[in-house]
């Protein structure tokens, strides 16, 4: 195959792969809380990076990589920008803008990151790479470049979803819409976790789920009440 079909197939591929996945989600909350020029540099480093992990060392990680830790540090993330959503809307804003521009660039990167890692969309990228690379450079360029491209465009549309919403829900709602991504990300995550660490306990796995929410809504609620509490202050 020459270079313009294998990243043609590279893109309709992982396009398509994309298409309803938690990072479009992601994306859609993140379009509540972010501007779009942070939103666009933290998750375009993370494509590149996490597409050159496929395509080139990609397969080798993956023989070593204990996802179970990767999931565990997955759900403590989603699980903190829930949190951090709650903290009273104007304040949280400033102190994100307090943190700067490069800090908000992290946040984004990182869990954009931390949610494609393992995800379906790089196992495609190892997939392909492993089957029309061959050793050579061209064939693994055209992977690197179908994978990305497809991953930029199908992430697109879940940030133009998320601006719209932006523009036409009270802030109030789209703050909790937020909060409810981040948070089922932090639950799912937490399972996914928990069924590596027990895969023949599936029961006890259960259980820690729900403690671990548990123990997240506790925290949430004792935030919101500690919020108002100021507020009436």
């Amino acid at each position: 195959m020459s270079f313009g079909e294998i990243a043609l197939l590279a893109f309709g591929t992982v396009f398509l792969a994309e298409m309803g996945d938690k990072t479009q989600l992601l994306l859609v909350a993140m379009a509540g809380k972010y501007k779009v020029r942070q939103i666009l540099v933290g998750t375009w480093l993370a494509t590149i990076l996490l597409n050159l992990l496929a395509v080139g060392i990609g397969a080798a990680l993956s023989s070593y990589l204990d996802l179970r830790v990767v999931k565990s540090v997955a759900a403590l993330a989603f699980f903190w920008f829930a949190w951090s959503g709650l903290r009273g809307g104007d304040e949280a804003e400033e102190e994100a803008g307090a943190s700067g521009r490069f800090g908000a660039v992290a946040a984004i990167f990182a869990s954009f990151f931390i949610g494609e890692l393992g995800d379906k969309t790089q196992l495609t990228g190892i997939a392909l790479a492993a089957s029309y690379a061959n050793g050579l450079f061209a064939n693994a360029a055209a992977v690197f470049l179908g994978c990305t491209l497809g991953l930029i465009l199908a992430d697109a549309l879940g940030l133009l979803v998320g601006l719209l919403l932006k523009n036409s829900i009270p802030t109030g709602f789209l703050r909790w819409v937020t909060f409810v991504i981040f948070a089922l990300f932090g639950v799912l995550n937490t399972h996914d976790a928990a069924g590596r660490f027990f895969p023949a306990e599936p029961r006890l796995a259960l259980y820690i789920t729900a403690g671990v929410t548990a123990l997240f809504a506790a925290v949430c609620l004792a935030t919101i009440l500690l919020s108002q509490s100021k507020e009436k202050e």
